[in-house]
């Protein structure tokens, strides 16, 4: 028959049109399309393991089709949750159990009202908006003392909407409620004279109200003692019950009318006094130009104006304090995992207040039925409602939270699931200690687990393919923690990759030789624009899930139909396959395919399995270095003399007329091919 080398050679370089071939075939296709076809109904691990097709293409994609019987067993496994180290799954010695779990994303992914980054990220905004809030208070400050002594009228001063929104918070001016006329007039007016008209208008009448205010207070005073009287009389023996509660009712309507009189007319008062303090403040005079030579305000009175505009802004102030920052900081974390509808968030003042203040809107100025609009529409739509604001404040708003058009809750838009972004962490702190000597592995880890973080916080951030891309620490990061060497990759070439349609099989990615870099694509959430979008998922699996469980089930498929043939020639492409997940020796004598072809390889003995564990690791750390597995050139070297100690190991006189199309007719004398002589001589020459 022909030689495991050779066998394994061939398919080895033509991996991709073995795998295509494969695919081509009339009982994968078959059990592909129907996979693809029916995956989508499927909404619990129930559902999945009823259909028969279904659940035995899954368990064959990850080489647990010898489980498939245990379906208790491996209903707890597709149960277990992944981010629980102590989890069913996480517990089992096998990692195919494991990949078998994370294949599936039961229950579509974790819905919540905002996930950490988001939180984190709308604490930064509330941050800065203060600070901002604050930096404005300054910065109109400055402003206005810059422009004011360039004003020559009543008019110009007025017809600047910053200076005359300063001397209205300054002076404590409604605008909404005082007619621009009037303060122009007020402004044009000398306190010092009685026929001016901030003293006809307002001064004069300061006696009356104040007379009016007194009046109201004694009335009040009297309504209460009244009240307090009648109500005492009413349980004494022989009281006129219906007089007395008549009595008590004349009373508190005089008492409501007395009260509503103080707060009209103190109010009066109040607006009195600032518009002669507003008059006093300038030195317009009554046509409202300035006498030749005189600055609209005295140093003093520019000082008090100032004062004003600050004292009015102490809410800004107070807001921005480290103590209430903290405050509303810790009461918006605490309210944000109580939210479970958009309505939820609309009701709770804390949360809802916290969000506007952090995007730079005023809940008072802001309707919830925009709100309410704007948190409903759907980002990847351009017609949504929130892009017809034209406000960049609401888009921010609408990015902050996860509500479907229904106001209930979905999941978080993120360039990276949540289990994605673990799995790339992890993947690349286990390449990096792989590659490090043992005396630097404790400053390497220390390191590869700073570079994790990062990572974590830094997608948070990715918007679009080249938002990632334009940040080459995170894409070699990436690369690093698929096994690729990130010198040998550009970012031209990424682009390519990430521009592929992945549910195409002939498309850039799926053609290439190395499938892992469709892989890199696969495990984020770009649409067909390279914009973050919440993909589609595929019944209870995601874009990533549903391509490697397609793809595994090509390898599998592969892999047994060469096994059928030559046993040998399988373990070879399994090891192929596993070399990159393989962090230690362990890992390789958990396995028994992996440890067949590592004694095989080195003719080393089966008893050598009987042997302590701890023994064993040795005898394998002597023969590999582990971190040579993550070199393609250096595995497929490994497995070229795997193949021929195979042979050896299992020569035999049997002839194979297929060598006829390779090596001429003969079958000679002896049980190894000529492709295995050929390699057993470079063996020799250039041993492991």
């Amino acid at each position: 028959m022909v030689s495991t080398y050779f066998s394994y050679s061939y398919i080895a370089r033509n991996l991709t049109q073995s795998l295509t071939r494969v695919a081509q075939q009339s009982d994968v296709s078959r059990e592909a399309a129907y996979y693809k076809a029916n995956i989508g109904k499927v909404h619990s691990v129930d559902d999945l393991m009823n259909d028969y097709r279904l659940y035995h293409y899954v368990t064959k994609a990850y080489g647990l089709e010898d489980m498939a019987y245990a379906k208790a067993f491996m209903k707890k496994v597709l149960q277990s949750d992944l981010t629980d180290p102590k989890s069913f799954a996480n517990t089992l010695i096998d990692k195919r159990y494991r990949d078998f779990a994370a294949a599936f994303s039961f229950g579509g992914g974790t819905k919540v009202a905002q996930s950490n980054n988001q939180t984190d990220d709308m604490i930064g905004l509330y941050t800065a908006a203060m600070k901002s809030n604050v930096d404005a208070v300054a910065a109109d400050t400055k402003y206005y003392n810059a422009a004011i002594g360039n004003v020559t009228s009543v008019d110009q001063l007025l017809n600047d909407d910053r200076l005359r929104n300063y001397i209205a918070s300054a002076f404590g001016i409604d605008q909404s409620k005082w007619s621009r006329d009037t303060i122009k007039q007020v402004l044009s007016s000398d306190p010092s004279d009685p026929n001016s008209y901030v003293n006809v208008t307002f001064a004069s009448k300061l006696d009356g109200l104040n007379a009016q205010l007194a009046q109201a207070k004694s009335d009040a005073t009297d309504a209460s003692s009244k009240i307090a009287d009648y109500t005492a009389q009413l349980s004494q023996p022989g009281a006129n019950v219906d007089q007395l509660n008549v009595q008590i009712l004349v009373e508190r309507y005089r008492l409501q009318s007395a009260v509503s009189s103080m707060s009209t007319t103190n109010d009066t008062i109040v607006a009195t006094n600032r518009f002669m303090n507003l008059a006093t403040a300038y030195e317009f005079s009554a046509d409202g130009s300035l006498p030749p030579g005189t600055p609209p305000q005295t140093a003093t009175n520019l000082a008090i104006t100032n004062q004003g505009f600050d004292d009015s802004k102490s809410a800004v102030y107070a807001a921005a304090s480290p103590l209430q920052e903290a405050l509303v900081i810790g009461q918006f974390r605490k309210a944000i995992p109580q939210v479970t509808s958009l309505q939820a968030l609309m009701s709770n003042a804390s949360a809802y207040n916290f969000a506007l203040a952090a995007v730079g809107l005023d809940p008072a100025q802001v309707s919830q039925s925009t709100v309410k609009a704007v948190l409903e529409s759907d980002l990847s739509d351009p017609k949504s409602y929130v892009y017809t604001l034209k406000d960049d404040r609401y888009v921010k708003l609408a990015q902050a939270f996860n509500f479907d058009v229904k106001g209930n809750l979905t999941t978080p838009l993120a360039a990276q699931d949540p289990a994605e972004i673990l799995d790339t962490a992890k993947n690349y702190i286990i390449a990096k200690l792989k590659a490090a000597s043992k005396q630097d592995q404790a400053k390497v880890k220390a390191q590869a687990q700073k570079d994790a973080t990062d990572y974590q916080q830094a997608v948070g951030d990715i918007k679009s393919v080249s938002d990632l891309l334009a940040n080459r620490k995170m894409v070699d990061f990436i690369l690093v923690a698929k096994g690729l060497d990130p010198a040998k990759v550009s970012t031209t070439y990424l682009k390519k990759i990430f521009a592929s349609d992945l549910n195409d099989p002939k498309s850039f990615a799926n053609t290439e030789s190395d499938p892992r870099f469709a892989e890199i694509a696969a495990s984020f959430n770009f649409d067909s624009k390279g914009n973050v979008a919440r993909l589609p998922m595929m019944g209870p699996q995601k874009r990533d899930q549903f391509l490697a469980t397609r793809n595994d089930y090509l390898q599998q498929s592969l892999e047994q139909q060469q096994g059928d043939t030559n046993p040998g020639v399988r373990l070879a492409l399994y090891f192929q396959r596993m070399a990159g997940h393989i962090t230690s020796a362990f890992d390789i004598l958990a396995d028994k395919a992996l440890s067949e072809v590592f004694r095989t390889t080195f003719d080393l003995p089966d008893q050598m399995a009987s042997m302590q564990i701890d023994q064993q690791a040795k005898i394998v750390e002597k023969y590999l270095n582990i971190k040579d597995l993550s070199d393609p050139a250096k595995v497929a070297k490994l497995l070229s003399r795997f193949s021929a100690m195979y042979d050896a190991k299992n020569a035999s006189q049997t002839y194979s007329p297929v060598l006829d199309l390779f090596q001429g007719s003969s079958s000679g004398t002896s049980g190894f091919s000529e492709s295995t002589y050929l390699a057993m001589a470079k063996m020799k020459a250039n041993p492991w």
